[in-house]
């Protein structure tokens, strides 16, 4: 019977398993002037359920081929399965405040042309510095940062359903692997992550924060061979 919900399954000392056709995309980290813009990359393979690589080494970039078996592949889940509310510190601004986990992939969407996130924030009772906190906040695609009123409203879009797969040419590494619109994460022991509109899973095999990007890919310099491809 065809599994009709979008989500990925993760299996215990293996890979990520996704259902239901989610669409996937590999995406460029491009660095333009002071800020950063997501390019397309590569076309991949659509499939109605495949399976990503999450120890780091298979030779069939971005999906598994099994070679977690082969090196003892120790894939344990650490992060806390708090919800983002109760893990967040919620910085006061200006106009607007910021929510932080303190969870960080290395996307460095949170520099802009007039400063970081955390700088403008200080500054949104400016029109412009209050609209790129909202905008870099949104664009941190790891789920690090959310942007929120005085009232408490998320300022946010909705996104939708879709696994990015980065490249970062900039540092010469292969960096996260962004699970974006709400998909429905089940732990090996089948626990469900709270859905949030974007995080960054890791696939390098080396985060301390399993299964979600903590920059280790940058500090091994993890490759997935799309260095060899461009």
């Amino acid at each position: 019977m065809t599994d009709k919900k979008m989500r990925i399954k993760i299996i215990k000392d293996g890979p990520y398993c996704v259902f239901a056709s989610v669409q996937l995309k590999e995406k460029i980290i491009t660095p333009v002037g002071k800020h950063y813009e997501y390019r397309e990359g590569r076309k991949l393979p659509q499939k109605e359920t495949y399976s990503l690589c999450r120890c780091g080494k298979s030779k069939d970039h971005p999906f598994c081929d099994g070679r977690h078996k082969e090196i003892d592949f120790d894939g344990q889940e650490t992060a806390s399965k708090e919800k983002y509310d109760e893990r967040a510190e919620l910085l006061p601004g200006k106009e607007i405040d910021l929510m932080d986990d303190d969870r960080c992939a290395f996307l460095r969407f949170c520099h802009t042309e007039k400063g970081s996130t955390w700088e403008l924030l200080e500054e949104s009772d400016k029109k412009e510095e209050r609209e790129l906190v909202i905008k870099s906040a949104g664009e941190c695609l790891a789920g690090r940062l959310t942007a929120v009123s005085k009232e408490g409203e998320v300022l946010e879009a909705d996104l939708e359903p879709e696994i990015w797969v980065l490249q970062d040419p900039e540092k010469k590494v292969s960096s996260a692997i962004i699970v974006k619109g709400g998909i429905e994460i089940e732990s090996a022991a089948g626990e469900i992550y709270e859905p949030r509109n974007s995080v960054a899973l890791c696939r390098c095999g080396e985060s301390k924060n399993k299964p979600f990007c903590d920059c280790n890919h940058l500090h091994t310099n993890f490759q997935d061979g799309y260095q060899n491809k461009e």
